[in-house]
């Protein structure tokens, strides 16, 4: 694809000035610099633009455009205006500081939020389904003892950086083929802090925070499941000054019980009945989280068949009420009788239709086949 004339990507004449040059360079710039611009070829169009001021600015390279054109000039190697930060590009050459509503650049000593932390904690099935409470180990940055919070030895405070004048951050200037660009970067005398400490602390080396391990009781609500977060606001790490601390999150690990299973907030229970309880029916204690409850088995219960025990659930987590605890049952089949009772087997026998019957497959399994389930 042919390159555009140089004045025609700026619109300017070609007799323009070079104030009318760099104008008509800061005002497109600022309108497709990438890292504002919402234009879908923003990117492309501000190579296009540096490029077109790189050459016309310079009155040697601008004197070969304007006889031989493109091939007068050699624009390999220029330098890529897309890797410099526009905050600094603004603050050096258009004349306003960076970014946030074109506003000014954020201070380096502005407050800041403190981390955040997290930690697991296992619990019983039992301790999730009802609710618990639990020591939680926090482990973070606190106030050091000792210099309370000025990481200067006791005695001594700290002073306002000599290098930076206490803003924790210098301009350096670098000469460009846009003329000099201005680059803010940390202050390397305090590291950003806008003070210096002559004399550091010996608890916490200059830090004004040191290491500490707290204690917290935490409630843990009912109804909790594996992977669950619980936020505790404000226990995390400490703010950067005077911002306010970070968050401290639990997360939480369920044991598997012995026999209960958890489905959403349902519990499952597989049960064992004998085949005399299958076929007369009966009357079996059903154990639950809350203790054991009575379970009709009506005669003729067949394998697999499963029972609800209403409300035996889980508490919801977020609203009133509990799921329920599903029983399904299957039957025992001995396989070592007493002669008494292989004696009543065979009379039992004696009376039932001796043929094997084929199942059908029911309504449900043909469809289950037709549709590939």
């Amino acid at each position: 694809m042919a390159k555009r004339d140089y004045y025609e990507v700026l619109g300017v004449s070609r007799g323009a000035s070079e104030d009318e040059l760099k104008s008509a360079f800061r005002s497109l710039a600022r309108q497709y610099h990438p890292d504002v611009s919402d234009h879908p070829d923003a990117e492309e169009k501000f190579k296009e633009i540096n490029e077109a001021y790189a050459v016309l600015s310079d009155s040697e390279k601008r004197a070969a455009y304007d006889r031989y054109g493109h091939a007068g000039v050699n624009t390999q190697g220029m330098p890529d205006f897309n890797n410099i930060d526009l905050s600094d590009i603004l603050e050096g050459i258009f004349g306003f500081g960076g970014f946030g509503g074109m506003g000014g650049r954020r201070s380096r000593n502005a407050p800041r939020r403190g981390a955040d932390l997290s930690s697991k904690v296992r619990l019983t099935f039992k301790e999730a389904a009802f609710g618990v409470e639990k020591e939680i180990k926090i482990t973070r940055d606190e106030e050091c003892h000792t210099c309370h919070g000025t990481g200067a030895k006791p005695g001594t405070s700290p002073h306002t950086c000599p290098n930076c004048n206490g803003q924790g951050e210098v301009r350096q200037v670098h000469q460009t083929l846009l003329g000099s660009m201005v680059q803010v970067v940390t202050c390397p005398r305090c590291n950003g802090r806008g003070e210096v400490i002559d004399t550091p602390c010996p608890t916490c080396n200059g830090r004004g925070l040191e290491r500490k391990t707290i204690a917290k009781m935490v409630t843990i609500p009912a109804g909790v499941s594996n992977g669950v977060q619980i936020r505790l606001a404000g226990e995390g790490q400490p703010g950067i000054n005077g911002g306010p601390n970070g968050n401290f999150y639990i997360e939480i690990e369920v044991e598997s019980h012995p026999f209960f299973r958890r489905q959403g907030d349902d519990i499952l229970l597989d049960l064992d009945i004998n085949i005399a309880q299958s076929v007369l029916g009966d009357e079996i204690r059903v154990p639950t989280l809350n203790g054991d409850v009575d379970l009709r088995i009506p005669p003729g219960t067949q394998p697999g068949k499963t029972f609800r025990l209403r409300d035996q659930g889980i508490p919801h987590l977020r609203g009133g009420g509990k799921g329920d605890q599903l029983v399904t049952v299957s039957v025992q089949v001995p396989n070592r009788l007493t002669a008494e009772q292989r004696e009543l087997f065979e009379k039992l026998a004696e009376t039932m239709d001796p043929d094997i019957k084929i199942q059908e497959q029911s309504f449900f399994e043909k469809l289950k086949e037709v549709f590939g389930g």
